[in-house]
């Protein structure tokens, strides 16, 4: 898996989890939503994903997105 596909991944487990919290457990939870889609936002802008660059430092192969 390379680290595109991870941070894809991650994010969109990160969406439904919050969404899951923000019915279930307290509508504060999709602050967390909010503050995922702002981070993928600015990524696509910027190039700079701090979940990418932990990933790299795991050892997960670089895709082509997250050079």
């Amino acid at each position: 898996m390379s680290v595109d596909r991870a941070v894809m991944l991650f994010a969109g487990f990160m969406v439904l989890l919050s969404l899951a919290l923000g019915i279930y457990v307290s509508p504060l939870w999709f602050w967390l939503t909010a503050f995922v889609g702002a981070n993928l936002m600015q990524a696509a802008v910027t190039g700079f994903c701090p979940a990418a660059i932990i990933l790299k430092k795991l050892g997960v192969k670089s895709g082509c997105a997250f050079n």
